[in-house]
């Protein structure tokens, strides 16, 4: 068993995956409930699987990861427009921001390496794949798992049918240049998607929902069909008291617990 194995047996060590996204200030800057990362962290279940940010943000946060038992820390790798909502951003060119060899230098553990395809400029498509397996590479030369993230273009702006049918493809291109795992949306037939994809895949939480119950419908429809974890973002961090969200989170995701009695069992309120 080599060091990447060694890092994915751990994040699957408590079954499904919970992992918390708190890389959105790459992209959109200090957004409510992230404008002091250091706090955002501290505030995150120290009893989830891992945590998604920035390396950069890392030296800021590493009290937190410092501790004996806490989650993995995952960092993204690429840079991509696609992210960039607030300026509407289209084009979606990526490129390498951070090394693996800086990732670890930071402390990150996994990788994050996203692609984008169907842009509308074949030069693009190229260019992002040739970003996605250069980091992939190199990653994989080191020992380090890499979570590949599969994000359309326009993507409040596509129908569930348009989505699906991209998600279904891009990740199963993704596998086959080289991702150990996945991030995506769900799609109206996520089924498919995970049929279609040799490698765990992650469902997202993509934009905030009205409650805390919904978004614990969400995590469990998502694993009923199939996904083998979530990344939540504003949905388990712009909340009253996201540590307890995220404890009732893992109840649904490791455990299938239903959301209302995850809701109930926790106390969350909205």
């Amino acid at each position: 068993m080599d060091n990447r194995e060694i890092k994915m047996k751990r994040l699957f060590s408590k079954g499904n995956a919970v992992i918390i996204a708190c890389d959105h200030g790459e992209f959109d800057g200090p957004i409510p409930g992230m404008e002091d990362i250091k706090k955002t962290v501290s505030k995150i279940n120290p009893d989830v699987d891992a945590v998604l940010m920035s390396p950069g943000m890392l030296r800021h946060t590493g009290e937190f990861f410092a501790r004996r038992n806490m989650p993995l820390a995952v960092t993204r790798l690429n840079w991509d427009t696609v992210y960039c909502f607030n300026w509407n951003y289209i084009e979606a060119p990526s490129v390498e921001a951070f090394s693996p060899e800086e990732m670890i230098s930071l402390g990150g553990e996994i990788a994050l390496v996203s692609l984008t395809l169907k842009t509308g400029s074949e030069s693009t498509d190229a260019k992002n794949v040739e970003v996605f397996r250069k980091l992939t590479a190199a990653a994989h030369r080191l020992g380090i798992p890499v979570i590949g993230e599969y994000f359309p273009t326009k993507s409040d702006r596509i129908s569930p049918e348009e989505m699906h049918d991209e998600v279904r493809i891009g990740c199963r291109i993704m596998a086959e240049l080289g991702a150990d795992m996945i991030k995506t949306f769900y799609t109206l037939d996520f089924k498919k998607v995970v049929a279609g994809c040799p490698v765990p895949i992650f469902a997202l939480g993509a934009s905030k929902l009205p409650t805390q119950l919904d978004a614990l419908k969400l995590a469990h429809s998502e694993i009923k069909d199939g996904a083998k974890g979530v990344v939540f973002g504003r949905n388990a961090i712009q909340v009253s008291n996201p540590s307890k969200f995220q404890a009732a989170l893992m109840d649904v995701v490791k455990n299938k617990t239903s959301p209302e009695t995850a809701v109930k069992k926790h106390g969350l309120r909205n």
